[in-house]
């Protein structure tokens, strides 16, 4: 374990890269939008939103991976277990190999229920649905991609999380401009852009851990494939299946409930969650040092160390989240402009614009808890407090959106936030005594 004193310097020395890795993913969402936009027609933007979601929500339903590792081989990295970190990465690989080659298999039916429970426009699902089937092919690289950034947090290797996310983005973004302003490719080249940046992602993973592979405990079968291990790893995964199972149908059903409304609010939806993933990867930057933290803190068991984690964490994002909310309300609007030159599309997107302000203010407690649980594997509690929270968000939707519409959608969406972090606030005690005990 890095047993040096948690100091600022140290939250930041992880904690900016990763910021600086997650904001570049939310900038190739809001190139692949801006990119579309050009075109100067609402339905491209739907339906490169819509296929964005829907691959977004089956790839993140694997997302236990990124979090997952981070927890348990954070943990075995704070109490000296190094056969254990290697091993860890060895298992989240393979998980991620066959979730990606289940996913190729079954797309048909998955894709077919998709639109069951979001029927768009004729004209958007026909676009979405290339867009689709070119996409779903990266599906073991990107899940693989979870794995290896879970992996190096642990270790509190911030600057190959960077390196990895501005390449893969790099190559995206590069491949973007190139297929649909140079080639004329449409959504179909956004869509291959992106799969060929998802492999490229995948191919630097295992170069930048190379490393490990010297330590033989990566390909030891009896320890990889150790049965109580794997029952805890079990137990962990499933409980944040579970979370994020939940957290995606807030996401998903947004954007679901969106295409229910007009083209140009859907269109604009699209636009305003750009900034949405801008405030979330950027809060996760913190959050993930705090997974790292915690978790090594769990690790050594030492109690103090977990809350000083906690609450160096908490206090960045936080500061984060005011500064976000201030950038949203000084240049959302040219933000606006930039990603489409549709103007209906740009009004609509201004008038709910001022909840964009609100949601990093509202949702920074949600972010940092999330960060601070997972890395202390408590993820029944994670699990329990997202269940209430989505039920809290669904309960809004159905009272406030027949009557207010899109706002009241929007409503809905922070009051979520608000919930989720109440929620975890309240269990952060047990967790902070937690690690006092044997386990």
């Amino acid at each position: 374990m890095n047993r040096q004193e948690l100091t600022h310097r140290r939250v930041l020395a992880v904690a900016g890269p990763i910021v600086l890795s997650n904001v570049t993913v939310p900038i190739l969402g809001l190139v692949d939008t801006g990119v579309i936009g050009q075109l100067g027609d609402a339905v491209p933007i739907g339906a490169v939103g819509i296929g964005a979601v829907i691959l977004s929500t089956f790839f993140w339903i694997f997302g236990f991976l990124r979090m997952g590792t981070t927890g348990l081989t954070a943990q075995a990295h704070g109490a000296g277990r190094q056969g254990e970190v290697a091993a860890m990465l060895t298992r989240a690989l393979l998980i991620a190999l066959v979730a990606g080659v289940a996913l190729v298999a079954l797309q048909g039916p998955l894709f077919w229920a998709a639109f069951q429970v979001a029927p768009a426009s004729d004209e958007v699902e026909t676009l979405a649905r290339d867009y689709l089937a070119i996409r779903i092919w990266g599906a073991p690289f990107a899940i693989s991609v979870y794995a290896f950034t879970g992996w190096l947090i642990a270790l509190e290797r911030a600057r190959s999380v960077l390196v990895l996310q501005v390449v893969m983005n790099g190559v995206n973004i590069g491949l973007d401009l190139w297929f649909v302003l140079g080639l004329d490719l449409g959504v179909a080249g956004v869509a291959v852009a992106t799969l060929l940046a998802e492999f490229s992602g995948a191919a630097l993973g295992l170069w930048l851990c190379r490393d490990i592979f010297r330590n033989p405990a990566w390909r030891d079968r009896a320890r990889v494939l150790d049965g109580p291990t794997l029952k805890n790893m079990a137990v962990v995964n499933t409980d944040i299946l579970l979370r994020s199972l939940f957290i995606m149908a807030i996401f998903t059903s947004f954007t679901f409930y969106s295409s229910g409304l007009s083209d140009t609010e859907l269109a604009a939806n699209q636009v305003l969650m750009q900034f949405l993933h801008v405030t979330a990867y950027a809060m996760d930057g913190f959050a993930f040092g705090a997974e790292a933290f915690v978790g090594q803190a769990l690790g050594a068991r030492n109690r103090v160390a977990v809350r000083r984690a906690s609450v160096m964490s908490s206090l960045w994002g936080a500061s984060i989240s005011c500064a976000l909310a201030l950038g949203f309300l000084l240049v959302g609007g040219w933000g606006i402009d930039v990603m489409t030159t549709a103007p209906d599309v740009r009004q609509v997107a201004r008038d709910f614009l001022p909840y964009m302000v609100l949601a990093p203010l509202l949702g920074w407690p949600a972010w940092m808890l999330d960060g601070i649980f997972i890395g202390a594997t408590r993820t029944s509690d994670m699990r329990n407090m997202m269940i209430l929270s989505a039920a809290v968000y669904f309960a809004a939707v159905y009272a406030l959106m027949p009557a207010l519409g899109n706002h009241g959608l929007w409503v809905a969406l922070l009051i979520s936030f608000v919930a989720r972090g109440a929620t975890l606030g309240l269990r952060y005690p047990a967790l902070e005594r937690s690690a006092a005990v044997e386990r």
